[in-house]
């Protein structure tokens, strides 16, 4: 367990950037998860609604979560071997991860969890080693 991560979550991608006393690497993790799901058929303005045409609300929904876990659990498993970490993202991703962090005991790691919009990845890089008080790129990280 060394270094130093953070990882720009949402539910479609995770940047994670790595900083080791070898270097810095960044590994972008793609989810499989679709935008929610809308539902499909006829409008109501169109004609007739027939329940049988729509999947059900809860299926739909086990079926995203399923999706988003498989993908926190990818995410997860390139973070466990970091000691130190900061979450940061848009929307609820960053929550969610962090949660799941903690229920798998690994929370105490999270030194923060920020809201931040859409970033590049130069920009993604340079906020993190920021937030561990690194600045120019190839400097070294003190541990």
């Amino acid at each position: 367990m060394t270094g130093k991560a953070g990882v720009w979550i949402d539910h479609r991608k995770a940047v994670l950037v790595s900083l080791t006393a070898a270097g810095e690497h960044t590994t972008t993790i793609l989810s499989k998860v679709e935008r929610h799901p809308e539902r499909s058929g006829d409008s109501p303005l169109k004609g007739p609604y027939e329940a049988s045409q729509v999947p059900a609300d809860d299926s739909r929904q086990r079926a995203l979560t399923g999706e988003l876990n498989i993908y926190y659990d990818a995410v997860i498993a390139a973070l466990r071997q970091f000691e130190t970490l900061l979450l940061f993202g848009p929307g609820e991703a960053k929550g969610e991860l962090h949660k799941r962090l903690v229920k798998m005991k690994l929370g105490t790691r999270v030194s923060a969890v920020e809201t931040q919009d859409k970033m590049t990845d130069a920009q993604i890089l340079a906020k993190v080693r920021a937030h561990f008080g690194l600045g120019v790129p190839g400097e070294q990280l003190g541990n």
